[in-house]
């Protein structure tokens, strides 16, 4: 967000979490991105903060994990001293989380694969309307056909997007019987160190999919650990991911930090995917 907006996202999280009887003095900003994650102290809890557009989403994240609360699955939990919902202030969605301490060392490949088990299990426990991992790739040839929302690619460029999202997502979704609902997006960024073990956050992302799908969003040791994993399959869903990060790094409106460096580095990463395949 720009500084002008994280401070109005700012204050919405401190208003929240006051109406709340939170008492939040002091605001740290763990994360910038198209929505913002602040650290409120000294109540010590994580305000998730994003803008209303983003509400359905926001929503969506709570009752996930509000779901998963009673099947001891490895994610990051609401505040237990809140309501399970959404907050709206200033035309920002807020919800309250339990703030984790981060721990070291670095997750190692069999405890990544054994979070993904534990949470895999608990995610086929419960039942939520979450869409295909499919549509998404939708969303993302949608923007790469339409020049308007990404007049900086050129025509290789998007052509080489369009038939790669394509081609990887019917390839990846042939078979249906071994769908299953998912994180969306567990990549090292996703997963926390904390004392009690490494946890999941950020469960807007959940889609239904083949369990390769997340595989292939952790380091490439993980699918080792992991019983009755297609390793061929893991191959394919990461090619088809760096597609879509590639596909969202050339929207006219996005806002990673250093996104001229990574679209030209994630055209490279599709392309040394493709080759292993």
């Amino acid at each position: 967000m720009e500084p002008a907006e994280l401070r109005r996202a700012v204050e919405a999280g401190r208003t929240a979490a006051s109406e709340q009887g939170l008492r939040a003095d002091e605001v740290v900003v763990v994360h910038n991105s198209d929505r913002v994650v602040l650290r409120l102290l000294p109540c010590d809890v994580l305000a998730r903060v994003a803008p209303s557009a983003q509400l359905a989403d926001s929503a969506f994240e709570v009752e996930v994990a509000h779901r998963l609360a009673d099947t001891d699955a490895p994610v990051g939990a609401l505040d237990p001293r809140t309501e399970p919902r959404v907050q709206v202030r200033d035309a920002f969605a807020v919800s309250f989380w339990t703030y984790y301490e981060p721990v070291g060392p670095d997750i190692t490949p069999a405890d990544y694969a054994d979070a993904f088990i534990r949470h895999h299990a608990a995610l086929r426990r419960i039942d939520v309307d979450a869409p295909h991992f499919t549509d998404r790739v939708a969303v993302a040839l949608a923007g790469v056909d339409d020049r308007e929302r990404s007049p900086d690619l050129s025509d290789s460029a998007r052509a080489f997007l369009h038939d790669t999202l394509g081609r990887l997502s019917a390839e990846t979704s042939a078979d249906r019987a071994r769908d299953q609902l998912l994180h969306g997006e567990p990549h090292p960024g996703n997963l926390l160190n904390t004392p009690g073990g490494p946890l999941f956050v950020d469960l807007a992302t959940c889609c239904r999919g083949p369990i390769e799908f997340d595989l292939a969003h952790g380091p490439e040791e993980v699918v080792e650990h992991y019983p009755g994993a297609d390793p061929a399959l893991v191959h394919r869903c990461r090619a088809l991911n760096w597609a879509l990060f590639s596909a969202w790094r050339w929207r006219r409106d996005d806002q990673m930090p250093d996104r001229d460096h990574w679209r030209a580095e994630g055209l490279d990463r599709v392309r040394a995917a493709l080759d292993r395949i």
